[in-house]
């Protein structure tokens, strides 16, 4: 069984890897292929100039994507064949037990993952962003953001993993349910907390001070029958200059913000259209499903782990010689994403149909035009490409094809 599992989890990595390589090389040459002119869709809306600057950064950021999956597998080879995990396991182990064994254990590995990722989070921010002008981060900010993320995972997920571990050690073989009604309820609340405790830490929200644009706004949420709890402005202008809005929160908690780079290029009609699409997506629940959804998967997946968690080929089959609950936790989030990377494209799938449900939504509530206008603006200049290619989309974009979801709206 172990010569079987861990041959079976080399197969699936190295078809990940292949699948991945395919179609990364697919985006890159149908990007290129169609660089020299601008789609004849977007042809009075969009120069040359720009549509080229969108097919540059979209192949470079895939050809960076090809040198990440390098990194993640290589770490992922080192952690389990590799002997990574069994090293940090014979490290800890001689000094510590129990609770405090298993979080040293897992901070350690996320630790590892972490250095592991930060020249490559460096390169993409000050290099590739950078260059095509989106960039507005110093390394001072990037210290201080990496410092206050790294301080709000110990503060929030130490307690978080003893409680898992504790329950994992306790609770006999229904743990793996008592594990997922705790996380159900532990999302549930940073999904109240995190806009009024957790984004502030950095970024700066201040109430929306625009009249007009406020007024246009409410009159919106009240032909929609939406009540939130404010309108706000981020000051994403001072990481990035990419452009974007969002719902977060539920009940009292829930706000509208506007990025402030967002709100300085559009014109106010095409603001109320981007925010009647976000208001589709809580029309039509999309927010709820995906959160119902992923609690169904991790329901799966935590009952699997408990199956898994005390059968010796699982550990043995992956290059660990040691047994406990920590482990079991580390190896299963290593190699769950290797076996379920085939479903992505359900998943993106979901997404786009919710698109344009939210789409469809904001034609009815709002302006159909308009909204075409805000998407081929943030479009050029958040430098998405236009001609992505078919097979790399449906299997990766969360959102529609420009070309396709335009036409959706302009009714061709």
């Amino acid at each position: 069984m172990t010569n079987t599992f861990s041959l079976a989890f080399l197969l699936a990595l190295a078809l990940m890897v292949l699948i991945r390589r395919k179609l990364a090389d697919r985006q890159i040459a149908h990007v290129l292929a169609h660089r020299a002119a601008v789609p004849e869709q977007f042809a009075d809306r969009i120069e040359l100039s720009a549509h080229q600057k969108a097919a540059d950064y979209t192949v470079e950021q895939t050809r960076f994507g090809r040198i990440a999956l390098a990194f993640e597998v290589v770490l992922l080879l080192s952690l389990t064949f590799g002997g990574g995990l069994q090293f940090l396991h014979e490290f800890w182990n001689a000094r510590l037990d129990g609770l405090a064994y298993g979080v040293a254990m897992i901070f350690s590995v996320m630790f590892v993952s972490g250095l592991i990722d930060l020249p490559l989070s460096l390169y993409k921010q000050f290099v590739i962003e950078a260059k095509y002008g989106f960039n507005r981060m110093t390394i001072k900010l990037f210290i201080v953001d990496l410092i206050k993320q790294s301080a709000l995972g110990v503060v929030i997920g130490a307690p978080v993993l003893l409680a898992v571990l504790w329950l994992m050690a306790q609770m006999d073989e229904l743990w793996w349910l008592y594990v997922w009604l705790f996380w159900c309820t532990f999302n549930l609340l940073i999904l109240f907390i995190y806009p009024t405790w957790i984004a502030p830490l950095f970024n700066k929200f201040s109430p929306l001070d625009d009249a007009p644009l406020k007024a246009r706004i409410e009159s919106l949420l009240e032909r929609c029958g939406f009540a939130v709890g404010g309108l706000f402005v981020m000051d994403g202008s001072k990481r990035s200059n990419h452009g974007n809005a969002y719902f977060t929160g539920f009940g009292k908690t829930k706000r509208i913000v506007f990025f402030d780079t967002l709100l300085s290029r559009l014109q106010p009609a095409e603001i109320e259209a981007v925010l009647a699409h976000e208001l589709g997506h809580f029309k039509h629940h999309h927010v709820i499903k995906r959160i119902a959804l992923l609690f169904a998967l991790s329901l799966i997946f935590l009952a699997a782990l408990g199956h898994l968690q005390n059968a010796p080929w699982f550990y043995v089959g992956l290059g660990v010689q040691a047994q406990n609950t920590a482990l079991s936790l580390i190896l299963f989030f290593l190699v769950v994403p290797v076996f379920t990377f085939l479903l992505t494209p359900l998943s993106s799938q979901l997404s786009r149909r919710h698109e344009f449900e939210a789409d469809r939504y904001a034609a009815e509530h709002a302006s159909a035009d308009d909204l075409v206008c805000a998407l081929v603006k943030l479009y050029e200049d958040n430098a998405a490409t236009l001609t992505p290619d078919p097979l790399h989309s449906l299997f990766y974009d969360s959102h529609p094809p420009a070309a396709l979801r335009i036409a959706r709206l302009s009714g061709r």
